[in-house]
C-alpha cells in the first residue's frame, strides 16, 4: 500500500492570493451549506460526486479544496493528489475564511453565511 504524499496546508489569506492568482477554488460542501454561503470565486462540487465529475476541474492549475472546517476538503485535496492534481486543503475551511474577513455570498450575490 503506497501512503499519499502530505497534503499542503494552507490558510485562508494564502488560499485567497493563490486564487487571485489564479488557482481553482473548488467548494466540496452540501448543497444547502453552499446556497447559504460561499466564497466568490468558488466553484461547488459535493465530496460525494467529485469521483465523477474530477473531469469538470481544469487542468494545470493549482485547486484549493474548502469545505465548513476543512476535514471533507483535506479527503478531496488527498483524491485529487493521487489523481495527480495540484491539490492543496484550506485549513479550517469557509469559518477560517469568513473569520479572515474575506467575502461570503449567498446564491443571489448578498452577503452569506457559513453554517
Amino acid at each position: 500500500m503506497t501512503i499519499p504524499a502530505q497534503v499542503p496546508q494552507v490558510d485562508a489569506d494564502e488560499g485567497a492570493r493563490l486564487v487571485r492568482d489564479g488557482a481553482f477554488l473548488l467548494d466540496v460542501r452540501e448543497p444547502d451549506e453552499w446556497t447559504a454561503g460561499h466564497a466568490p470565486a468558488a466553484s461547488h462540487i459535493p465530496l460525494a460526486e467529485l469521483p465523477g465529475r474530477a473531469a469538470e476541474l481544469p487542468g494545470g492549475v493549482t485547486v484549493v479544496a474548502v469545505c465548513r472546517v476543512g476535514g471533507r476538503s483535506q479527503r478531496a485535496a488527498e483524491y485529487l493528489r493521487a489523481q495527480g492534481v495540484e491539490a492543496v486543503n484550506l485549513a479550517g475551511g469557509m469559518r477560517a475564511w469568513e473569520a479572515a474577513g474575506l467575502d461570503v455570498v449567498s446564491d443571489e450575490g448578498d452577503p452569506g453565511s457559513v453554517i
